[in-house]
């Protein structure tokens, strides 16, 4: 029928929808981003510790990243269902179980950062009087922030789709827009809510992103030579390319004549 509403009509896009139920994305918007950034600021939080336990060596390596690995193995399901004794259905619930997914990617990211460091760096530190306290918030971590923040924007990205999951308790914010949607079969909602959630990852991504490009110039400064190089190396190899093709067919020339005579 001419003139039907998008809502009645069920359509995919509908910003009709979009503007009656503008406060109710906001509010599930707002949601998803407290629960992302509360679950990624304490899962850097518990991950920095563990990683200086890994750090000690492989007595207290295997068991710290054998740990995190198994936790970010449960389903996310059966994770919640363990935690809920604990916490009921709130939202310390969801962000504790984003917290122990997020330990995987943030204890591996800080632990390799910090084993990044080259020892001549430490020595100097040391020669200088540096104490080991001293030594890992002045010197290691600095050294350290690029694969840090490398490892907080994968787990914010990953946190903010898992996000949706918590929409189980009530507590998954676009996610609970999505999940009875999709039961209902209410389109608009269903993709309203989910372009909404991969905005959230991608913008972000490029936040995450600009933060370490800001804070870390010198990691930029180091990768552009490296980069320089190998394209130099590139060139080099194509222009011999000919050279070596022009030295073989000389040869086969040369070769033939040999053997015509």
């Amino acid at each position: 029928m001419a003139g039907q509403s998008c809502l009645v009509a069920n359509d995919w896009i509908c910003w009709e929808y979009v503007t009656s139920r503008s406060r109710e994305l906001t509010d599930a918007t707002v949601e998803h981003v407290w629960i992302t950034g509360i679950s990624v600021l304490i899962g850097l939080i518990v991950a920095v510790p563990l990683a200086l336990l890994a750090r000690r060596g492989r007595r207290w390596a295997a068991p710290v990243l054998g740990l995190t690995t198994l936790l970010y193995t449960i389903p996310s399901l059966a994770m919640f269902s363990l935690l809920l004794p604990l916490f009921g259905l709130s939202a310390s619930l969801v962000v504790t179980g984003l917290v122990l997914y997020s330990l995987t990617i943030l204890v591996r990211n800080v632990l390799a950062g910090l084993e990044a460091v080259p020892e001549d760096v430490r020595e100097a530190a040391r020669g200088m009087g540096y104490g080991p306290r001293r030594l890992l918030w002045q010197v290691e971590m600095p050294l350290a922030l690029p694969s840090v923040l490398a490892g907080i924007r994968i787990a914010t990205v990953s946190t903010i789709a898992l996000t949706t999951i918590g929409s189980i308790v009530g507590k998954g914010g676009l996610g609970n827009l999505i999940a009875p949607a999709v039961s209902s079969s209410f389109k608009a909602q269903v993709l309203t809510a989910s372009v909404l959630c991969v905005l959230l990852a991608l913008a972000a991504d490029l936040l995450l992103l600009g933060v370490e490009r800001l804070l870390t110039p010198w990691a930029r400064a180091t990768r552009a030579p490296r980069r320089a190089g190998r394209a130099a190396g590139r060139a080099a190899d194509r222009a011999a390319d000919p050279a070596r093709a022009g030295a073989s067919v000389a040869s086969g020339a040369s070769g033939a004549s040999g053997k015509g005579a």
